[in-house]
């Protein structure tokens, strides 16, 4: 009987059926009476309640406007949950004990055992009814949760400049030996066809590599042991090779079937320099002198430009075959225009159109802008080092750096409208630049001796160097993003569709 008078009174404390007599005032209640206590302070004897309305500092109403305003809740402090009454009677009282003394011979296990109480006749654990419960460790966050504003807190600031840039390899992406390779700076000894056949030159011998396949084909050699090639040049399309040879000829072959298709001799040196411009054929000789050969005719040699005292080294076609670049030993940069007639014998001369004198070295790095065809870069020797952005129309120099190096070939990288520099002494390595800027952008080291010349893959992703070491480098440091791809041969199809559409 006893056990059960004491559950009784247990019970009768948590249901509160009575209130308690000598309980303090809740929070709550003080709050809402001392509010009232304070309005009521404020009104005067012998005034209606409207004049002290009116005469409050903040009005009950908005001027100007007749619509009713919603009276305020007194007696709130803070937002409440709800609950429901039975728990708020409960929070109620544990507010009214939170400054007793705890009892000090209070275990572990009577609390379990007031849990299981308070579970048994109210329904709920009376820990749950407390408004306010501070206290065990924080909940670990929900696996795969992520928070979006921690940016906010990083301690280092993104710049909002900083762009994703592209990932450059600095080691060669394939190796090619090129033994008895003849290490002279003014040999024009390389040449990536538009079929990705690359052409090199050993001593007396021109390789081709197919670098579709890997297949390396000897093409031709010289019949005398002594003599050399000198300089290598493809067609546009890729079906012909012109070589130019130190016995003074320019022979023209089919690559195909490994033909020579015929022998062209007009020079008194060595022909060390060619480019194509459709059928005409140019090149550079020690002489200092430029021959046109119309491969079509028999007469084959149609002009003659004299503008060079000493070896025309470096000679380019621009992408419009408007100008002709050519660049000489004696530090001399020539632009001449096109051919317009043929000529009996060679004998005609044309003028320059543009000299330009600045370099102090011999130049043989020339290059043509693929996206500006009237903008010329081009490169010194030992004693120059400059790289020298040119304006064909105005005839100015846009802008120059010092390399701190011998520049030996320049190309233009299309897929980042960038410009890749081959040097020799004294860092004997490959350079990209950002183009107009000139800005480095990478450097390609390797190769152990100077890079004598440098030519661009027909898809312009891989730059190919040879150098004085005998090897032949291959630098994929120009794919394309994916994505990018994809548009410019969505591109080129759109373009190709509206030519045949023309044609038709």
């Amino acid at each position: 009987m006893a056990q059960f008078g004491f559950e009784n009174d247990i019970h009768s404390i948590l249901k509160l059926d009575m209130p308690i007599s000598n309980a303090p005032m809740a929070r709550w209640q003080r709050k809402a009476s001392s509010s009232n206590t304070s309005a009521l302070s404020g009104l005067s004897p012998g005034k209606s309640t409207n004049v002290s309305q009116s005469s409050s500092k903040t009005p009950s109403k908005t001027p100007g406007k007749n619509k009713k305003q919603t009276p305020s809740k007194m007696g709130g402090d803070r937002f409440i949950p709800t609950r429901n009454s039975n728990q708020m009677d409960v929070a109620s009282f544990l507010l009214t004990k939170e400054n007793d003394c705890l009892d000090t011979n209070n275990t572990a296990g009577n609390s379990d055992n007031q849990k299981a109480w308070s579970v048994s006749l109210n329904g709920y654990n009376i820990e749950d009814a407390k408004i306010l419960h501070l206290g065990g460790k924080p909940l670990n966050a929900p696996e795969g949760y992520q928070n979006n504003l921690k940016v906010l807190y990083s301690q280092v600031a993104t710049p909002a400049s900083a762009k994703k840039t592209r990932y450059i390899s600095l080691t060669p992406d394939r190796i090619l030996d090129a033994p008895a390779l003849r290490n002279d700076f003014y040999l024009n000894l390389l040449d990536w066809s538009s079929r990705n056949v690359l052409a090199v030159a050993l001593h007396n011998t021109a390789y081709l590599w197919d670098a579709s396949q890997g297949d390396i084909v000897q093409l031709m050699k010289l019949d005398r042991e002594e003599d050399y090639i000198c300089s290598l040049s493809w067609t546009k399309e890729g079906s012909y090779l012109a070589i130019g040879t130190s016995d003074c000829k320019v022979q023209l072959w089919d690559v195909e079937n490994q033909k020579r298709l015929r022998s062209m001799p007009s020079h008194t040196a060595r022909v060390g320099s060619l480019s194509w411009n459709d059928h005409i054929l140019s090149s550079g000789s020690r002489s200092g002198h430029i021959h046109h050969h119309d491969v079509r005719v028999a007469d084959h040699h149609i002009f003659t430009l004299s503008g060079h005292s000493q070896e025309v080294c470096g000679l380019t076609w621009s992408p419009d075959g408007r100008y002709l670049a050519s660049g000489g030993n004696d530090n001399l940069v020539c632009i001449w225009p096109r051919v317009t007639g043929g000529s009996n014998g060679g004998s005609n001369e044309s003028q320059s159109v543009r000299a330009w004198s600045e370099h102090q070295g011999a130049v043989k790095a020339l290059a043509w802008c693929p996206w500006q065809p009237n903008i010329l870069a081009s490169g010194g020797g030992t004693s120059d080092r400059h790289i020298r952005i040119w304006n064909v129309n105005s005839g100015s120099c846009i802008s120059s750096i010092d390399t701190q190096s011998q520049i030996s070939s320049l190309c233009f990288a299309p897929n980042y409208k960038e410009l890749v520099s081959a040097h020799g002494y004294a860092h004997n390595n490959v350079v990209i630049w950002n183009y107009p800027s000139l800005t480095r952008v990478a450097e390609l080291n390797g190769h152990d001796d100077r890079v004598l010349s440098l030519t661009m893959s027909p898809d312009c992703s891989t730059v190919a160097t040879v150098a004085g070491d005998e090897t032949i480098r291959m630098w994929k440091s120009f794919e394309l993003d994916p994505v990018k791809k994809k548009a410019k041969e969505r591109l080129v199809k759109s373009t190709n569709s509206v030519i045949h559409h023309s044609i038709r």
